[in-house]
């Protein structure tokens, strides 16, 4: 499978993007004006016909105009019906007092403009919510004809308000001033680069961060790394460990007072934990999204597919919103503690990484107890150590097992003579099932499973040969630094 890392390299300080202007939308009336006020039968016995008010001039016709209902009869006379509008609202029925309580004084009429321009906004606002924000400057700029303007106005949270413990914007909060975005330059005359993530490990300075986020700064090109405060700091790379992927950045002049991320288990994550991403996708810096451990252990290899530099990993899947630019950063658990770093999501190309693609719900992230191993050997020795079998597996054939080639590289032994594989029995044309309790499909499969253990750790391997099924024991071998 043809596979690609995540975070394809992007222009180097992308300049932000603009929101889109907002097309001014026009007040729209969405009521009739209203028309002749409606006449009132005379009533047979009356001594003299109640005066009838004039009819009021009908508004701009923007502004639905208030309806008056009419004066209560006098003492002693049943109201008289009204002829049914022939335009505008309908009129209200007036009320009726209780039995024997005297009538009300009619209610002072409501400021007419006043009144519509509010029933006009909360219309406009349900049938344009998407305006938003100008909805609330129309109201406030339609004092027209002498009239006060309305303002509409949010109310602002109390200055005491606080979150809780445990929400994600109480973790987003304690968590972001330790999370930087990295600009990586090549040291080439085009100066290209990209953008990733990564986060402060110890209050030495260093940063921990995915390999293939500063390889292309590794050598001879520039680092610098920006806090969530707008401080940017030069760094360079202490070690790479392109078959983990992950590299230990060390700022040039940390600044004290650093607050390292504090790190989980990610061996005790389950399936349905929520997690936390924050990154900078697309060089939005200081970008937090949320999810779900999705599953475990998932084999990803992440690169072209080829073998040698690609990266392997058991890893944590999340549906977090993991996109270019997230690389590197940490995938925290809902108490803040990091449990992955994010390294690749799956591409609608069909491979693991992605080529500028966006998030399909489908992010992989490193184990932490995986990385924080590689990030302590790299910080004392600038090296990676990796755990080996001594035995080349066919890396193309998927759904059998790994199958033991009848070759290594260059013509050599597939099986290395006195090494671990060898000392277990194992021969070429083998083919892997099962080490130590995951079951094996395929040669990238058995390597990040290999990779999350240590050299020396002593694994049961299942293998078939000849149609049987057999298991032995193999005892870890150690590779220094990536060949």
């Amino acid at each position: 499978m043809s596979t690609e890392n995540e975070g394809t390299p992007v222009p180097a300080d992308p300049a932000a993007p603009s929101a889109p202007p907002t097309a001014p939308v026009p007040p729209t009336s969405l009521d009739k004006p209203a028309g002749d006020a409606p006449a009132q039968a005379t009533p047979e016995p009356a001594p003299e016909p109640t005066p009838q008010a004039a009819p009021q001039p009908s508004p701009s016709g923007d502004e639905p105009t208030a309806v008056q209902a009419p004066a209560p009869a006098a003492p002693h006379q049943p109201p008289a019906p009204a002829a049914a509008p022939t335009g505008g609202w309908p009129t209200p029925p007036p009320a009726v007092p209780a039995w024997g309580v005297p009538h009300p004084p009619a209610p002072p009429a409501p400021r007419r403009r006043t009144g519509g321009l509010v029933a006009a906004v909360l219309i406009a606002s349900l049938v344009a919510g998407g305006i938003g924000g100008g909805i609330g400057y129309w109201a406030a700029e339609r004092g027209d004809n002498g009239f006060s303007s309305t303002t509409v106005s949010s109310g602002q949270a109390p200055a005491s308000f606080k979150r809780d413990p445990g929400t994600v914007a109480a973790v987003a909060a304690k968590a972001l001033p330790s999370v930087v975005t990295i600009q990586a330059k090549s040291g080439g005359q085009e100066g290209e680069g990209g953008t990733g993530t990564g986060f402060v490990y110890d209050q030495e300075g260093h940063i921990v961060t995915n390999n293939h986020v500063v390889a292309s700064a590794a050598d001879g090109g520039t680092l610098s790394v920006t806090f969530s405060d707008g401080k940017t700091y030069d760094a360079e790379v202490v070690g790479r460990a392109e078959g983990y992927d992950v590299a230990v950045l060390k700022l040039k002049d940390a600044p004290k007072g650093l607050t390292p991320l504090p790190l989980g288990d990610s061996d005790k994550v389950a399936v349905g934990d929520s997690t936390i991403a924050i990154g900078a996708p697309f060089g939005l810096s200081n970008t937090v999204t949320t999810g779900i451990v999705s599953a475990k252990n998932r084999p990803v290899a992440s690169g072209d597919g080829s073998g040698g530099s690609n990266s392997y990993m058991s890893a944590l899947q999340t549906d977090a919103s993991i996109n270019p630019g997230n690389s590197g950063g940490p995938l925290l658990d809902a108490s803040g503690a990091v449990i992955g770093i994010n390294s690749a999501i799956q591409s609608t190309s069909g491979g693991f990484g992605q080529s500028q693609a966006g998030s399909i719900g489908l992010g992989f992230a490193i184990p932490v107890n995986q990385a924080k191993n590689v990030a302590q050997q790299l910080i004392k020795t600038g090296k990676p150590v990796y755990p080996v079998i001594g035995a080349t597996v066919n890396m193309n054939e998927k759904g059998q097992g790994a199958t033991i080639a009848g070759q290594g590289s260059g013509g050599t032994p597939s099986v290395t003579p006195g090494g671990p594989a060898a000392k277990a029995g194992l021969k070429a044309g083998d083919v892997i099932t099962g080490f130590g309790d995951h079951p094996i499909d395929s040669g990238p499969t058995l390597i990040s499973e290999i990779w999350t253990h240590k050299p020396g750790d002593s694994v049961k391997i299942t293998y078939e040969r000849d149609g049987k099924t057999a298991t032995a024991t193999v005892v870890l071998g150690e590779r220094t630094g990536d060949s």
